[in-house]
């Protein structure tokens, strides 16, 4: 995993501003710890960090493609192709000589092969950018379901990209301006495709190329998800989900550097868990490494709340002696977890306040830090509960119902209201109403749907649809983030587009076959697990419950409050400020009641430190 720049100008020599281009890349350097490059053609600057995974001494970056001592083409990669060792045989089997072992050089060889094409040939996750220069064109690619990041901002004469916002802010045509469109989208979970916070920012949108010459900027989605008849019966939809979660897992295993499973104790993890300890055993290649996280404990008991209804340790333990996993569990200290610097960091890896995710992001950054001590290479069950329909709300009569997203109605939507101290006039000025009743509008629009689809399959397809455009980007920014920042490469198995395609148009009636969420994954995945996790009830990432968390962010908000210049200080509600930092602490602290205080303090933090314009 690596972290990519880069600069294209058809109006003037960018061999002259090689500071600007260093600059860039420098931003990359957490992503990539490993190693530096940087190539300067006439009007394109191409800048990468990298974090070595496979071949080692192979693989670095810029890579060129050459043919008679003159330059073809010019690649910076960030990410995985899980089948780039079959591409390679295909290649060579075309003519194509390799240098490398890396899967970096089946994509750059790809290219010439088969241009714009190689999109439909990869499988993997990945964003990167290819420099022609015997056409002078640049090509962005993002991976289907938009497991890596890859953002652009068009210049006059060119376009500025970056695998985050602080490689293209580094530029000085960049400006750090955030204006109503963009504090909207950063205020509310509906994550907008290719919206970026920072204006004249874009994202590229997952399945999406961008295509950059001087006759202009052009988009092309070379994938989505379609609406599909399915044609087997449950068993075979359950053998057959299986059998792809074995191929995913035997792929994405594959790495030249210490690897090692994220834990849970849920189906979900648990799954990809026994799965990677079967595999590895089956290679000779000894017992996975899992790790989980888990608080210590200040007195402070477990509390069930809408979607945590068990601690995960017990079950963590029961599926690592299960699989027989060489098991390792991260203890974080909750007052840590309000730290200034590790905050900084946090702010410093997001670009953005941490919102509605609240304690989740350090308490994810800290796990991933102490995990990079020991692996380079993670597996995670995230996006299981998008694909399978694993949220409390997908069963939940009145959220399926309601006209919005569904995380967004009823109690599930207190865990992501970061709007409840900010000043009311504010929010008037953004109609935060009809900006999210557009969203929604605009989310349904895009959903495909088969006219044999009944009023139930219909709305169920929209929801999984509305997961897998738009809350699972949320979920991956926030993972791709907290583990870059510490050097660690996390893949996602549940993220492979060809069980994303094949579940997505298995009927809802087969994904809740039992009553149960997930039952399609807890029927193909059951032999591998013990009783206890195959009966368990979803319940997500832990978040701390102890009082002493809230105390340290009630203090540093007093703080912004009792500083006129505080930056946030005329966005706040400073009666609704003061009412929260009167109210009395209760026996356990949650994550809903947070919300409001977590969103007021970390945007505070934001444009205090990050120099942010807000142009309202």
């Amino acid at each position: 995993m690596c972290g990519i720049a880069g600069w294209i100008s058809f109006e003037r020599d960018v061999r002259e501003y090689r500071e600007v281009i260093d600059n860039m890349t420098r931003t990359m350097r957490l992503r990539g710890p490993d190693a530096e490059g940087v190539w300067l053609d006439h009007h394109a600057a191409l800048g990468h960090r990298r974090l070595s995974i496979i071949d080692l001494e192979g693989g670095s970056q810029p890579m060129l493609a050459e043919a008679d001592g003159k330059a073809l083409a010019c690649l910076v990669y960030t990410g995985e192709v899980y089948n780039f060792q079959e591409l390679r045989s295909e290649l060579i089997g075309l003519g194509h000589a390799f240098r490398t072992r890396s899967d970096t050089e089946v994509v750059l060889r790809a290219y010439l092969q088969w241009g714009e094409a190689l999109t439909g040939r990869l499988n993997g996750m990945y964003a990167f950018a290819i420099w022609d220069t015997r056409q002078q064109r640049l090509l962005l690619v993002r991976d289907r379901m938009g497991v890596k990041p890859l953002y652009y901002y068009p210049t006059a004469d060119g376009v500025l990209f970056g695998s985050e916002p602080k490689a293209i802010l580094a530029h000085p045509e960049a400006q750090r301006l955030v204006t109503a469109d963009g504090l909207r989208e950063m205020l509310d979970l509906v994550k907008t495709p290719e919206a970026a916070v920072f204006a004249g920012m874009r994202e590229v949108r997952p399945g999406q190329t961008i295509t950059v010459d001087r006759a202009g900027l052009r988009k092309h989605r070379y994938w989505q998800l379609e609406a599909r008849e399915h044609g087997d019966d449950l068993p075979t939809t359950i053998r057959t989900v299986r059998e792809l979660l074995d191929d995913i897992v035997e792929r994405q295993i594959i790495a030249d550097v210490p690897l090692c499973t994220l834990l849970s104790g849920g189906l979900d993890s648990s799954v990809i868990t026994a799965l990677a300890a079967r595999s590895t055993a089956r290679q000779g290649k000894g017992r996975v490494r899992s790790f989980s996280v888990d608080f210590v404990n200040h007195g402070i008991e477990f509390t069930s709340d809408y979607l945590r209804g068990s601690p995960d340790a017990p079950f963590v333990r029961d599926l690592a002696a299960h699989a027989g996993t060489e098991h390792q569990e991260i203890l974080l200290e909750s007052r840590e977890l309000a730290d200034p610097a590790l905050r900084a960091a946090v702010l410093g890896a997001q670009d953005l306040p941490p919102a509605y995710w609240g304690d989740m992001l350090p308490s994810l950054y800290k796990l991933f830090e102490a995990i990079r001590g020991q692996s380079t290479v993670a597996l995670s069950g995230e996006s299981a509960d998008e694909v399978f329909g694993g949220y409390r709300w997908f069963h939940d009569a009145a959220a399926v119902a309601a006209d919005t997203f569904p995380w967004l109605s009823g109690n599930a939507g207190s865990f992501f209201d970061g709007q409840s101290l900010i000043a009311p006039e504010l929010l008037r000025q953004l109609d935060m109403p009809g900006f999210r009743r557009d969203s929604y509008a605009q989310a349904l629009a895009e959903v495909p749907t088969l006219a044999t689809d009944n009023a139930k399959e219909k709305r169920m397809r929209e929801i999984s649809h509305m997961h897998l455009t738009r809350f699972v980007q949320a979920l991956l920014d926030r993972k791709d983030r907290m583990s870059m920042a510490v050097g660690l490469e996390v893949r996602v198995p549940f993220c492979d587009h060809r069980l994303v395609e094949y579940v997505f148009n298995a009927p809802w009636s087969m994904k809740n076959f039992d009553g149960r969420e997930k039952s399609l994954l807890r029927a193909a995945g059951k032999d591998v697990l013990p009783d206890s996790i195959v009966q368990r009830v979803k319940s997500p990432y832990p978040a701390t419950q102890d009082p002493a968390y809230e105390r340290a962010l009630r203090e540093g908000l007093a703080r912004v409050l009792d500083d006129s210049a505080a930056p946030a200080s005329s966005l706040l509600d400073r009666t609704a400020v003061r009412s929260l930092l009167d109210k009395p602490y209760g026996a356990v602290s949650s994550a809903p009641e947070r919300a409001g205080l977590e969103m007021a303090l970390g945007l505070d933090n934001w444009l205090r430190h990050h120099q942010v314009k807000l142009g309202l």
